[in-house]
């Protein structure tokens, strides 16, 4: 095991995240045993280990600080609570989840999609990562919550964008005196965070006028009655804090993967061309529907090989709450343990040269072969992503729908290096070129 003392390890950490915990795996194993200033670390590196934490020995550990800091911006939502608060939490928006309701909101993905699609002008120049955000937000704030966000996007990107960067900072030892001073990063985050708050708050307050059950998130939440007090409704603060949740979550992840997927797809026309094959083949020139998700498998393996190359959720911790043995070694109560997607998704021993893109590791022999843990992009055990199932089906229809109509191809051949905030984003921006395409039709024959 390696030691960091005091403040000279946060710059290791709060630098090149990736890298610093790569260096610790490669030269320590599967289990690294450290000190972060004063906090007691674990860095657990294998597929069982990951299993214990999060399913096997489960009741051994809560969320980890960043979670706890991360309680500042989403208050008592979902990704904060724990223990019986976070179960009925749970149960109260799982219906918003079930497989019915996410084939409905296929329709509005593939709307949305097809609406961006045909803003796109043949030659265009694009930032994909702005365009993708902005198509998620939109998505996300009709499906769930009813709402048109469309104008609102730029600035809530841009609201997201300070809070992902800046949320680092309350990470550091100092974070508790550095948020009282008149910092500019500080200032930044609040502003940020006002922005986020006024916007849900108007979702709340414009379907509290108007308080019909529409069917979706946002109505579930006002018409629930909170068990704790008497049957109450949810207060404005507490809908505030699980819509809000939602709201970042619901469209994060698939914003990062759709970012990295024209990305990759830029470099492997071989990839592309499999794509484009399938998706005129099973599309033509018709829209997608819900239906079409079962019958696109090499679309599904694009999605699942992005988000191995570069997992939205980067890292998990959690706080060990009583001495547990771990892989023969004892972690103490008390310690934060990490468990990193991206490290055990680049492991060699459990996919041949990692840092090759290729969709067909997720053929069914392939994944039959490798242990359950061994990819966990949306987390595991009771608190797996909720809205695991909708980031799929919005993956792969909102990819089918653009593909269909357009390439992108890369504008300059730079490297991207990837900024590991609270999910895993590209450190600069990607700038693309669209170039039209016409979905060649199989049915007609020549």
């Amino acid at each position: 095991p390696t030691r960091l003392f005091g403040l000279t390890a946060y710059p290791a950490f709060s630098g090149d995240r990736i890298g610093a915990l790569t260096r610790l795996a490669r030269r320590y194993g599967d289990i690294v045993l450290f000190r972060l200033g004063r906090q007691r670390m674990a860095l657990l590196n294998h597929p069982d280990h990951v299993e214990d934490v999060l399913v096997t020995r489960a009741r051994l550990f809560r969320k980890g600080r960043a979670l706890e800091r991360a309680k500042r911006l989403l208050g008592n939502g979902l990704l904060t609570a724990e223990g019986e608060a976070h179960l009925r939490q749970r149960r109260l928006v799982q219906p918003s989840f079930h497989k019915h309701r996410i084939d409905g909101y296929a329709r509005a993905m593939v709307a949305h999609a097809a609406r961006t699609a045909a803003r796109w002008r043949d030659g265009d120049e694009i930032d994909v990562a702005a365009e993708m955000t902005q198509l998620t937000l939109t998505i996300v704030g009709d499906t769930l919550f009813g709402a048109d966000v469309e104008s609102d996007a730029r600035s809530v990107r841009q609201a997201l964008t300070d809070v992902f960067e800046v949320f680092p900072l309350t990470m550091s030892p100092l974070a508790p005196l550095l948020e009282r001073l008149p910092l500019p990063a500080v200032r930044r985050y609040e502003r940020a965070q006002a922005t986020l708050d006024r916007l849900i708050y108007r979702f709340i307050h414009d379907r509290r006028q108007q308080p019909a059950d529409r069917g979706d998130l946002l109505s579930m939440l006002l018409l629930a009655r909170d068990d704790e007090h008497h049957g109450a409704p949810l207060t404005d603060t507490q809908v505030r804090d699980e819509a809000l949740t939602l709201f970042l979550a619901g469209h994060e992840t698939t914003a990062n993967a759709l970012t990295w997927s024209w990305h990759l797809l830029a470099q492997h026309p071989d990839v592309e061309r499999r794509l484009h094959q399938e998706i005129d083949t099973v599309l033509g020139d018709r829209e997608a529907v819900a239906a079409d998700a079962a019958h696109l498998p090499y679309t599904r393996r694009v999605v699942a090989e992005v988000m191995r190359c570069y997992p939205p959720a980067w890292g998990i911790g959690r706080r060990a709450v009583d001495d547990v043995e771990i892989g023969g070694y004892t972690i103490p109560r008390g310690t934060v343990v990490l468990l990193s997607p991206y490290l055990l998704h680049h492991d060699a021993r459990i996919f041949p040269e990692p840092e090759r893109f290729d969709p067909d590791r997720w053929l069914p022999d392939q994944q039959r072969s490798r242990p359950r843990f061994a990819y966990f992009p949306f987390g595991g055990g009771n608190r797996v992503c909720i809205g695991e199932s909708f980031a799929w089906m919005e993956g792969m229809l909102v990819l089918a729908t653009l593909a269909q109509r357009w390439r992108l191809a890369r504008v300059d051949t730079k490297p991207v290096p990837v900024k590991a905030l609270l999910t895993l984003r590209p450190a600069r921006p990607i700038r693309m070129r669209a170039t039209r395409r016409v979905p060649y039709d199989v049915r007609v024959t020549t």
